[in-house]
């Protein structure tokens, strides 16, 4: 496959643009039920004025706000060209982890800037309230249009580092990832593309989700066939300092960083509450115990798995009183406890 024609040639992602940070159509993009870039939200914002003015000042800004715990820093060697990924074996990773200072990091990213072929150095989904506290009331978007739609409070995170790769991957959480400094390029599929993007081990992972196989710009396509059709279906949204991009769970998404220092805001907020457990739960007990059943039995369960979980949520209690309906019921907080205390007995049966 030729990589450049396929860069080319994908859907580029659909963009709006605002005024400001107030000015994001929440609705319109949730109904949407695709990945949307608004430009310019964050525009005025004191970080992304500082790092038009170079990493220097955009690290000058930050700095302002750590707190002094320690960072996980994430170290690449030269020869993984910024790509967290796995060894040989696939059961270990090509990158060290160690805790620093705020200081060392940028230190760090610094002796890289002008190196044709630099180690990586990156720091993954920091909590910005923990690190940063102050931080988003200088540079953040207004979350109240967003409360009829998020059932928990967002996760608010900074990404920062030199020129890396973020793998193909998704998150089991909807996704407001803002640029502030630096440029970024995300590549996005949709969800029905899992087939064709070869999915690695589910444990372990280089950030913690699973990862393609499939390197998307050198793609093997005697190994990754399939890959050609996941081609035809990607998206790729360009991000300047200052855009915004919202995009549903379980899309996939390689991220890229490009240039020597990049900082991205995201926010991870989902449709449940938080006392809603996690689908891939799901997924690791269904392979234990629906997989290797034959496959009229799995079929049999198709239809229970459509009657009980992806019909109408009302649907498996309607006919019964609403005293008897248990969790096929409304799923509060208390039910949700009760549900997680029965099924951890089964388990440990």
């Amino acid at each position: 496959m030729n990589t450049a024609s396929f860069l080319e040639n994908a859907s580029r992602t659909e963009i709006l643009e605002v005024s400001g940070p107030g000015g994001i159509p929440f609705a319109r993009i949730i109904e949407a039920d695709r990945p949307v870039i608004v430009r310019g939200v964050g525009r005025q914002w004191p970080i992304v004025k500082a790092g038009l003015d170079g990493p220097d000042a955009a690290m000058d800004y930050l700095a302002q706000f750590y707190s002094a715990r320690p960072l996980v820093l994430y170290t690449l060697a030269p020869e993984a060209e910024g790509q967290p990924f796995y060894d040989e074996t696939v059961t270990a990773m090509n990158f060290q982890r160690s805790q620093v200072s705020l200081e060392a990091f940028f230190s760090a990213v610094r002796q890289t800037f002008g190196q044709p072929n630099p180690p990586g150095y990156y720091v993954q989904s920091t909590d910005q309230m923990l690190f940063f506290p102050g931080f988003e009331a200088e540079n953040g978007i207004d979350l109240a249009p967003l409360a009829p739609f998020a059932k928990a409070p967002p996760v608010v995170s900074l990404w920062l580092g030199g020129k890396t790769t973020a793998r193909a991957h998704y998150d089991m959480s909807n996704n407001i990832a803002v640029c502030l400094a630096g440029r970024r390029r995300f590549i996005l599929f949709p969800p029905d593309q899992v087939h064709n993007l070869y999915p690695g081990p589910l444990a372990p992972t280089p950030g913690g989700q699973v990862i393609s196989m499939v390197d998307i710009h050198n793609p093997d396509l005697d190994a990754h066939p399939k890959f050609e059709e996941a081609a035809q279906a990607a998206q790729i949204a360009d991000l300047e300092p200052g855009d915004l991009l919202m995009y549903p769970a379980l899309w996939w998404h390689q991220v890229e960083a490009r240039e020597p220092f990049n900082i991205l805001l995201n926010y991870w907020w989902n449709a449940v509450p938080s006392y809603a457990d996690s689908p891939m739960n799901t997924l690791l007990h269904g392979l234990l115990s629906l997989r290797d059943r034959p496959a009229s039995e799995k079929a049999a369960w198709r239809e229970m798995f459509d009657y009980y979980v992806f019909g109408d949520a009302g649907q498996a209690g309607a006919h019964l009183p609403a005293a008897a309906r248990g969790p096929l019921g409304e799923i509060d907080e208390m039910m949700a406890r009760r549900l997680r205390a029965e099924v951890l007995r089964k388990l440990n049966r």
